[in-house]
């Protein structure tokens, strides 16, 4: 997973801390002031913790894994077709089970 670039200049802000001046604060944008106790009290107080697990999200019904060996053409033929090529051909095999051809 690619780390996301920050966009707070954090030296700046502890150079500012160090020498007590209040932390820039923009109304418009900022959810509150940092330099305001009570702002920033109830602004945590509201506030939640979630955790996301990294990765794709869990099915319902999980697919097993298969490996079988296909003629090169015909999985170039396959892969040509675009994305959501494995699935069409799930289709296809399911609508061939369906109909008795397998």
């Amino acid at each position: 997973m690619k780390k996301q670039k920050q966009q707070t200049d954090w030296d700046a802000l502890r150079r500012a801390a160090a020498k007590g001046k209040p932390v820039p604060f923009d109304a418009d944008d900022d959810l509150y002031d940092p330099d305001d106790e009570a702002m920033v009290a109830e602004a945590w107080s509201e506030g939640r913790v979630t955790v996301t697990k990294m990765g794709r999200p869990p099915v319902a019904i999980k697919r097993p894994t298969l490996n079988m060996r296909i003629d090169a053409d015909v999985m170039a033929h396959l892969r040509a077709s675009g994305k959501g090529w494995q699935t069409r051909v799930n289709k296809v095999l399911r609508d061939a089970v369906e109909n008795g051809v397998l």
